[in-house]
């Protein structure tokens, strides 16, 4: 059955207690939590990088233990769980406190294999968003059975346990490239290997993409939204139409993630969130994403509210070039390794949706 989220929850915007009034912020009572400590899966939420005081309390938004938490802001669409007796959260971050209708884990399951409809859903004037009311009118489907929610999440932990363990092996492939990387051309940031320098504008073209409205992206692939639309964070959903073709590296411009870099493979489009990096001279595609990604390019935003990169900034970077035959060696190794990570991703994903998609027949 289909249900609105706010038949089966109440629906809390985060907020963040006034940084002038140091009584807020002077001791550690309550967690304060944003969206860089909620993870990639069903994850508990217990510890923060920010604390507020019992004194703010009145002037945040605060939920107690087994409310859901998702991110509505920039990186849309990561759940957490609260696993504490109370926590605080920011704006970029809305509560779902659960009635009685669902299984809390449930919800939150339902609502990480969601993440590229709501991300579709998001308008994107500066970066993506999801209001309250956008959310409280969301729609999912649910197994009204709660006994039937109740099997259903315990065997999906079963398969996220699984999850994070592949999950700790990907980081250690990912480990081993960076070191590669590293062992053959030094750290890019200080140049530890003495290589030609050359600046980002000269090596590249770099240029944003087209603007892209929310009701152009659509969450799921079909015959004619068959192209990947990449915002400043990754793929937002699926177009009718392309702008480019190939491997090309792409830099996020706007919001908490500027800087991180995505690598595209094939036909697609990329919004005015995505710069574009475009190489004037022969350099491997791999190789020089590698470079960019090292180069923690976030280092260089602007703006302590919403960080943004600009393309001037980037043209100004200057950055190491290696010869152009140990660039293609460094990829074969590289890409050989990402080989497996693909497999094993396509895998866990295959297993979860199907899993998921069966329990609600």
């Amino acid at each position: 059955m289909e249900v609105l989220l706010k038949n089966i929850g109440t629906i809390i915007t985060g907020n963040t207690p006034s940084k002038k009034n140091s009584k807020y912020w002077n001791s550690n009572d309550i967690c304060f939590v944003k969206p860089d400590v909620i993870g990639d899966g069903v994850d508990n939420v217990n510890q923060s990088n920010e604390y507020i005081s019992n004194y703010a309390s009145s002037k945040a938004r605060i939920v107690g233990k087994n409310t859901i938490l998702i991110t509505c802001i920039g990186n849309i669409g990561r759940v957490g769980i609260v696993s504490k007796e109370k926590i605080a959260f920011n704006q970029q971050i809305s509560a779902i406190v659960p009635n009685c209708k669902i299984n809390f884990r449930y919800l939150a399951y339902v609502l990480l294999f969601s993440k590229s409809k709501l991300n579709a859903m998001a308008n994107s004037a500066v970066v993506p968003i999801i209001n309250k009311t956008q959310l409280e009118n969301f729609k999912i489907k649910i197994d009204s059975n709660l006994e039937h929610q109740a099997q259903i999440v315990e065997a999906l932990d079963k398969i996220e346990e699984i999850k994070r363990i592949q999950d700790k092996e990907i980081k250690y492939l990912d480990t081993l490239i960076k070191a590669r990387f590293v062992e053959m051309f030094g750290d890019p940031i200080i140049n530890t290997k003495d290589l030609s320098l050359v600046s980002l504008g000269k090596l590249c073209t770099l240029k944003a993409g087209e603007f892209t409205a929310a009701k152009e992206i659509h969450a799921n692939k079909d015959n004619i939204n068959r192209y990947p639309c990449f915002g400043g964070n990754g793929v937002r959903g699926y177009v009718d139409n392309y702008t480019h073709d190939g491997n090309y590296s792409l830099i996020g411009r706007q919001g908490a993630l500027c800087g991180n870099v995505q690598l595209t493979a094939g036909k697609f489009r990329n919004t005015e969130h995505a710069i574009l990096v475009k190489p004037n001279v022969q350099v491997n595609y791999y190789w020089l994403f590698m470079l960019l990604k090292l180069e923690k390019l976030n280092r260089f935003s602007s703006g302590a509210a919403q960080p943004g990169l600009a393309v001037k900034t980037l043209n100004k970077i200057f950055i190491p070039i290696a010869d152009l035959n140990l660039q293609n060696e460094f990829a074969s190794f590289a890409q050989q390794v990402d080989k497996s990570k693909v497999v094993n991703n396509l895998i866990m994903k295959y297993i979860i949706s199907i899993y998921f998609i069966c329990s609600l027949i």
